[in-house]
């Protein structure tokens, strides 16, 4: 069965973003420790993206938000087997404003980000299995 090839290349959109931000926190964790924030935010983004990938690809709507928990329902609506994924990966919502901005006190640890995208890697290639894209 041929796939509708514009919702074929929104999903790969959406997962090539991913991807990137996965490859951007993973390069910046491999330097100076002061870019942990950077690898936290970018953790966030390649499962925000990874949902929204996932969500395009069933052709269901969702809203300009960074909220984990709400993208992560809507997919939990599709396939409740992803559970245990979503609710790893809801705590990294606030990496999308926290340590963005000038005033913020605590950096995250080393440990921290590679937990982040551990998680974030997970949930990425978990979609990607759950998908018939090439």
């Amino acid at each position: 069965m041929q796939h509708d090839p514009v919702r074929t290349a929104d999903t790969r959109g959406w997962l090539r973003k991913a991807l990137i931000d996965l490859q951007a926190g993973e390069f910046e964790l491999g330097g100076d420790v002061s870019l942990a924030a950077d690898a936290v935010f970018h953790a966030q983004q390649a499962v925000e993206k990874s949902m929204k990938g996932f969500l395009a690809w069933h052709d269901r709507p969702f809203r300009k938000t960074h909220e984990l928990e709400e993208i992560g329902e809507a997919c939990l609506a599709i396939d409740p087997s992803l559970r245990e994924l979503v609710d790893r990966a809801v705590p990294l919502t606030e990496y999308a404003w926290k340590f963005r901005y000038p005033g913020e006190i605590d950096e995250p640890s080393r440990q921290e980000a590679q937990d982040a995208l551990a998680i974030a890697r997970d949930f990425y290639e978990a979609i990607l299995a759950r998908l018939p894209l090439d």
